[in-house]
Protein backbone atom coordinates (compact mmCIF):
# COMPACT_ATOMS: atom_id res chain seq x y z
CA UNK A 1 0.00 0.00 0.00
CA UNK A 2 1.36 3.62 -0.82
CA UNK A 3 2.92 5.67 1.94
CA UNK A 4 -0.36 8.00 3.28
CA UNK A 5 -0.31 11.60 2.75
CA UNK A 6 0.21 12.71 6.63
CA UNK A 7 0.41 16.32 5.61
CA UNK A 8 -4.12 16.56 5.36
CA UNK A 9 -4.81 14.16 7.99
CA UNK A 10 -7.92 15.30 10.27
CA UNK A 11 -6.08 16.32 13.66
CA UNK A 12 -9.56 16.08 15.27
CA UNK A 13 -8.89 11.64 14.62
CA UNK A 14 -5.56 11.28 14.37
CA UNK A 15 -2.49 12.29 16.63
CA UNK A 16 1.03 13.97 15.03
CA UNK A 17 3.71 13.32 17.27
CA UNK A 18 5.37 16.57 15.97
CA UNK A 19 9.59 16.71 16.53
CA UNK A 20 9.79 13.92 18.40
CA UNK A 21 12.74 13.06 19.70
CA UNK A 22 11.84 10.14 21.48
CA UNK A 23 8.47 8.76 22.08
CA UNK A 24 7.04 7.17 25.05
CA UNK A 25 3.55 4.63 24.40
CA UNK A 26 1.46 3.37 27.65
CA UNK A 27 -0.13 0.39 27.03
CA UNK A 28 -3.64 -0.86 28.04
CA UNK A 29 -4.36 0.19 31.50
CA UNK A 30 -7.23 -1.57 32.28
CA UNK A 31 -7.85 0.31 35.27
CA UNK A 32 -4.67 -0.72 36.94
CA UNK A 33 -4.71 2.68 38.87
CA UNK A 34 -1.97 1.93 40.71
CA UNK A 35 0.26 0.29 38.59
CA UNK A 36 -0.15 3.32 36.38
CA UNK A 37 1.10 5.30 39.58
CA UNK A 38 4.30 3.68 39.76
CA UNK A 39 4.78 3.48 36.28
CA UNK A 40 4.44 6.84 35.96
CA UNK A 41 6.81 8.38 38.91
CA UNK A 42 9.38 6.44 37.03
CA UNK A 43 8.89 7.89 33.26
CA UNK A 44 8.68 11.33 35.05
CA UNK A 45 11.89 10.91 36.61
CA UNK A 46 13.57 9.56 32.62
CA UNK A 47 11.32 11.94 30.50
CA UNK A 48 13.43 14.53 28.44
CA UNK A 49 12.97 17.93 27.06
CA UNK A 50 11.71 16.92 23.58
CA UNK A 51 9.97 13.44 24.40
CA UNK A 52 6.48 12.74 23.53
CA UNK A 53 3.83 10.30 25.56
CA UNK A 54 0.87 7.90 23.66
CA UNK A 55 -1.29 5.85 25.64
CA UNK A 56 -2.63 3.70 23.61
CA UNK A 57 -6.33 3.32 25.05
CA UNK A 58 -8.27 0.69 27.40
CA UNK A 59 -7.77 3.26 30.33
CA UNK A 60 -10.77 1.57 31.94
CA UNK A 61 -10.66 -2.06 33.58
CA UNK A 62 -12.58 -4.40 35.96
CA UNK A 63 -11.95 -2.13 38.83
CA UNK A 64 -14.15 0.80 40.01
CA UNK A 65 -11.27 3.01 39.48
CA UNK A 66 -12.47 4.64 36.20
CA UNK A 67 -12.19 8.29 38.07
CA UNK A 68 -9.02 7.68 39.73
CA UNK A 69 -7.24 6.70 36.55
CA UNK A 70 -8.23 10.00 34.95
CA UNK A 71 -6.95 11.99 37.70
CA UNK A 72 -4.00 10.39 37.50
CA UNK A 73 -3.65 10.61 33.66
CA UNK A 74 -4.30 14.51 34.04
CA UNK A 75 -2.00 14.84 36.69
CA UNK A 76 0.98 13.59 35.47
CA UNK A 77 0.17 15.63 32.18
CA UNK A 78 0.42 18.97 34.35
CA UNK A 79 3.88 17.39 35.97
CA UNK A 80 5.24 16.78 32.22
CA UNK A 81 4.44 19.82 31.17
CA UNK A 82 7.02 21.30 33.15
CA UNK A 83 9.95 19.80 31.20
CA UNK A 84 10.96 21.94 28.29
CA UNK A 85 8.76 21.57 25.37
CA UNK A 86 6.34 19.23 26.61
CA UNK A 87 4.21 22.50 26.95
CA UNK A 88 3.43 22.00 23.32
CA UNK A 89 -0.25 20.74 22.52
CA UNK A 90 1.22 18.05 20.25
CA UNK A 91 3.79 16.34 23.29
CA UNK A 92 0.47 14.38 24.48
CA UNK A 93 -1.88 12.11 22.42
CA UNK A 94 -4.40 9.68 24.23
CA UNK A 95 -5.87 7.16 21.84
CA UNK A 96 -9.60 5.76 22.26
CA UNK A 97 -9.48 1.62 23.64
CA UNK A 98 -12.23 -0.24 22.96
CA UNK A 99 -13.45 0.36 26.60
CA UNK A 100 -14.02 4.30 25.83
CA UNK A 101 -15.91 3.46 22.82
CA UNK A 102 -18.55 1.36 24.91
CA UNK A 103 -18.51 4.19 27.02
CA UNK A 104 -19.38 6.59 24.01
CA UNK A 105 -22.21 4.18 23.30
CA UNK A 106 -23.43 4.08 26.44
CA UNK A 107 -23.62 8.24 26.31
CA UNK A 108 -25.61 7.51 23.06
CA UNK A 109 -27.96 4.73 24.53
CA UNK A 110 -31.19 6.81 23.78
CA UNK A 111 -30.22 5.86 19.91
CA UNK A 112 -29.97 2.33 20.10
CA UNK A 113 -32.95 0.68 18.20
CA UNK A 114 -32.39 -2.05 21.23
CA UNK A 115 -31.25 -0.06 23.97
CA UNK A 116 -31.93 -2.82 26.72
CA UNK A 117 -29.92 -5.77 24.88
CA UNK A 118 -27.32 -2.86 23.69
CA UNK A 119 -27.05 -2.31 28.04
CA UNK A 120 -26.63 -6.37 28.67
CA UNK A 121 -24.17 -6.24 26.26
CA UNK A 122 -22.07 -3.52 27.03
CA UNK A 123 -22.35 -4.65 31.49
CA UNK A 124 -21.83 -7.58 30.19
CA UNK A 125 -18.34 -6.12 28.85
CA UNK A 126 -17.03 -5.15 31.89
CA UNK A 127 -18.35 -0.95 31.64
CA UNK A 128 -20.44 -1.99 34.66
CA UNK A 129 -17.54 -0.36 36.91
CA UNK A 130 -16.90 2.49 35.02
CA UNK A 131 -20.56 4.11 35.63
CA UNK A 132 -20.22 2.63 39.00
CA UNK A 133 -16.98 4.78 39.45
CA UNK A 134 -19.11 8.23 38.14
CA UNK A 135 -21.98 7.17 41.07
CA UNK A 136 -24.21 4.83 39.01
CA UNK A 137 -25.22 0.83 40.02
CA UNK A 138 -25.11 -1.24 36.98
CA UNK A 139 -28.35 -2.63 38.58
CA UNK A 140 -30.24 0.72 38.03
CA UNK A 141 -28.50 1.24 34.36
CA UNK A 142 -30.10 -1.66 33.30
CA UNK A 143 -33.21 -1.25 34.74
CA UNK A 144 -33.39 2.38 32.90
CA UNK A 145 -32.29 0.76 29.72
CA UNK A 146 -35.18 -0.90 29.78
CA UNK A 147 -37.75 2.14 30.16
CA UNK A 148 -38.63 4.71 27.34
CA UNK A 149 -36.58 7.03 25.59
CA UNK A 150 -37.04 9.75 27.38
CA UNK A 151 -35.72 8.16 30.92
CA UNK A 152 -33.17 6.87 28.63
CA UNK A 153 -31.78 10.21 28.08
CA UNK A 154 -32.48 11.89 31.31
CA UNK A 155 -30.11 9.64 32.44
CA UNK A 156 -27.54 10.01 29.91
CA UNK A 157 -27.36 13.40 30.18
CA UNK A 158 -26.92 13.26 34.03
CA UNK A 159 -24.12 10.88 33.62
CA UNK A 160 -22.40 13.19 31.37
CA UNK A 161 -23.11 15.83 33.93
CA UNK A 162 -21.05 13.51 36.97
CA UNK A 163 -18.46 13.29 34.14
CA UNK A 164 -18.02 16.98 33.54
CA UNK A 165 -17.93 17.76 36.95
CA UNK A 166 -14.75 15.76 37.56
CA UNK A 167 -12.79 18.75 36.27
CA UNK A 168 -10.77 17.34 32.85
CA UNK A 169 -11.99 14.38 32.70
CA UNK A 170 -15.18 15.51 29.52
CA UNK A 171 -12.41 17.18 27.77
CA UNK A 172 -9.97 14.62 27.65
CA UNK A 173 -12.51 11.71 27.02
CA UNK A 174 -13.75 14.23 23.85
CA UNK A 175 -10.48 14.80 22.85
CA UNK A 176 -9.29 10.61 21.92
CA UNK A 177 -7.70 10.20 19.05
CA UNK A 178 -8.39 7.22 16.70
CA UNK A 179 -4.68 6.46 16.38
CA UNK A 180 -1.39 8.76 15.96
CA UNK A 181 1.90 8.89 14.27
CA UNK A 182 5.33 10.51 13.54
CA UNK A 183 5.05 13.51 11.65
CA UNK A 184 8.21 11.50 9.68
CA UNK A 185 5.93 8.43 9.05
CA UNK A 186 7.89 6.28 10.47
CA UNK A 187 5.79 4.74 13.38
CA UNK A 188 1.89 4.28 13.53
CA UNK A 189 0.24 3.62 16.95
CA UNK A 190 -2.96 2.22 17.35
CA UNK A 191 -5.42 0.79 20.14
CA UNK A 192 -5.61 -3.14 18.84
CA UNK A 193 -5.31 -3.59 15.02
CA UNK A 194 -5.99 -2.47 12.17
CA UNK A 195 -7.60 -3.91 7.90
CA UNK A 196 -3.76 -3.89 6.30
CA UNK A 197 -6.04 -4.22 3.58
CA UNK A 198 -7.50 -0.51 3.99
CA UNK A 199 -5.92 2.69 3.76
CA UNK A 200 -5.54 4.70 7.42
CA UNK A 201 -8.80 7.51 6.71
CA UNK A 202 -10.98 3.66 5.82
CA UNK A 203 -9.87 2.16 9.09
CA UNK A 204 -13.14 2.93 11.13
CA UNK A 205 -13.26 0.82 13.83
CA UNK A 206 -10.50 -1.31 12.55
CA UNK A 207 -8.70 0.20 15.38
CA UNK A 208 -10.54 -0.98 18.70
CA UNK A 209 -11.98 -3.86 18.08
CA UNK A 210 -8.68 -6.73 17.65
CA UNK A 211 -9.16 -8.60 14.51
CA UNK A 212 -6.78 -11.04 15.44
CA UNK A 213 -4.05 -11.20 12.59
CA UNK A 214 -1.87 -8.07 14.28
CA UNK A 215 0.87 -10.34 14.64
CA UNK A 216 0.39 -11.71 10.60
CA UNK A 217 1.35 -7.98 9.20
CA UNK A 218 4.54 -9.13 7.72
CA UNK A 219 5.37 -5.93 5.55
CA UNK A 220 5.63 -2.02 6.24
CA UNK A 221 1.79 -0.61 5.78
CA UNK A 222 1.53 2.84 4.16
CA UNK A 223 4.65 4.19 4.61
CA UNK A 224 5.26 3.36 8.30
CA UNK A 225 7.82 0.53 9.12
CA UNK A 226 6.60 0.00 12.70
CA UNK A 227 2.91 -0.47 13.90
CA UNK A 228 2.81 -0.01 18.08
CA UNK A 229 -0.74 -1.27 19.42
CA UNK A 230 -1.47 -1.05 23.34
CA UNK A 231 -4.07 -3.91 23.80
CA UNK A 232 -3.64 -7.99 22.62
CA UNK A 233 -7.45 -9.33 23.19
CA UNK A 234 -5.45 -12.60 23.23
CA UNK A 235 -3.26 -11.86 25.84
CA UNK A 236 -0.32 -13.18 25.10
CA UNK A 237 1.65 -10.36 26.64
CA UNK A 238 4.68 -7.91 25.72
CA UNK A 239 5.90 -8.41 21.67
CA UNK A 240 8.61 -6.38 21.29
CA UNK A 241 10.42 -8.61 18.42
CA UNK A 242 8.78 -8.36 15.43
CA UNK A 243 10.35 -6.28 12.33
CA UNK A 244 7.03 -4.58 11.32
CA UNK A 245 4.90 -4.59 14.72
CA UNK A 246 5.09 -4.29 18.58
CA UNK A 247 2.64 -4.98 21.03
CA UNK A 248 2.51 -3.24 24.51
CA UNK A 249 0.00 -5.61 26.29
CA UNK A 250 1.80 -6.96 29.10
CA UNK A 251 -1.72 -8.26 30.56
CA UNK A 252 -2.29 -5.60 33.20
CA UNK A 253 -6.02 -5.84 34.77
CA UNK A 254 -5.35 -9.84 33.93
CA UNK A 255 -2.80 -10.46 36.14
CA UNK A 256 0.36 -9.28 33.98
CA UNK A 257 2.26 -6.15 33.83
CA UNK A 258 1.99 -2.42 32.85
CA UNK A 259 4.36 -1.20 30.02
CA UNK A 260 5.54 2.22 28.60
CA UNK A 261 8.07 1.63 25.59
CA UNK A 262 10.70 4.83 24.35
CA UNK A 263 10.68 4.59 20.54
CA UNK A 264 13.31 6.37 18.58
CA UNK A 265 11.67 8.26 15.56
CA UNK A 266 12.52 5.47 13.70
CA UNK A 267 11.03 2.67 15.54
CA UNK A 268 13.96 1.25 17.59
CA UNK A 269 13.31 0.96 20.72
CA UNK A 270 15.05 3.05 23.30
CA UNK A 271 14.12 2.42 27.16
CA UNK A 272 11.48 -0.02 28.40
CA UNK A 273 9.40 0.37 31.69
CA UNK A 274 7.15 -2.11 33.03
CA UNK A 275 5.35 -2.28 36.50
CA UNK A 276 3.05 -5.74 37.87
CA UNK A 277 -0.75 -5.28 37.94
CA UNK A 278 -3.10 -7.03 40.22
Amino acid sequence: MNATDLSNMDSEKFGCLDRSKRIWAVGAIHGEVEALKALHEDLVSRFQAGDRLVYLGNYFGNQVTATQTLNELLLTRRKLMAVGETSKPNAFVYLRGAREEMLTKLLQLQFAPNPSEVMDWLLGHYLGPVIESYGTKPSVARAIAREGTLSISKWTSGLRRVINSHAGHAALLSGLRRAAFTREGKILFVHASLDVSRPLTMQKDNFWWDNGRFDHIDAAYSGFSRIVRGYDHANKGLRLNHPHTATLDGGSGRGGALNAVCFSPDGDIVDHLSVPST
